[in-house]
């Protein structure tokens, strides 16, 4: 399918608003980046953005630039994963070179410090919003080991603090035994079929 300029204006600049005007990395601009490919223009499902964001999170570097480059890959190959990750880029670049010229007056602002304060109390509704959409969505649909696997997960860092990194380790031991035991029990039945 030939895309055409406005695709890729369209692309750009929904990326470029995106990383633009979303302060808190990565996990506030997820939901963002879901609202704006999968509610507003429908380019991509609910599953594969889901997909895509375990792979972003799960790859080494920013998620939101991870994020971005899967989005822009799946939608038009290298090319959209270019465009996507410029958009993604520039913003950030632009902005923090503003702010290194006036560093120090940033630095000792009174005010500066208050908004970034509230900002994160912002940032952690998002995260939170997040977490109970995917959370209500995955339930719509009958599946209660990933909240399982949420909520234990979410304990053993919280609460247990166990490392971060064993988490997500036995979390896609996890994930990977569901997906073989679920292709050998497809297979099995296709066999019997058969």
């Amino acid at each position: 399918m030939e895309k055409d300029k406005k695709f890729y204006w369209k692309l750009f600049s929904s990326t470029f608003s995106l990383s633009a005007f979303t302060f808190g990395g990565g996990f506030v601009i997820i939901p963002l980046m879901r609202k704006k490919f999968v509610e507003e223009l429908n380019w991509i499902d609910e599953q594969e953005m889901l997909d895509l964001t375990a792979i972003a999170q799960s790859s080494p570097g920013a998620i939101a630039v991870n994020a971005s480059i899967l989005i822009g890959y799946r939608l038009d190959g290298f090319r959209g994963a270019l465009i996507t990750v410029l958009g993604t880029v520039l913003p950030p670049l632009i902005i923090l070179s503003v702010i290194s010229l006036f560093y120090t007056a940033f630095r000792d602002s009174l005010i500066v410090g208050y908004v970034l304060r509230g900002m994160q109390a912002g940032v952690a509704a998002v995260i939170t919003d997040v977490v109970l959409t995917m959370t209500l969505d995955i339930l719509k649909e009958h599946r209660l080991q990933p909240v399982i696997i949420l909520i234990a997960a979410f304990i053993a860092a919280a609460i247990l603090n166990v490392n971060v990194i064993l988490i997500i380790l036995i979390c896609g031991v996890i994930g990977a035994l569901n997906v073989l035991l679920t292709k050998r029990s497809k297979g099995g039945v296709q066999h019997d079929a058969a």
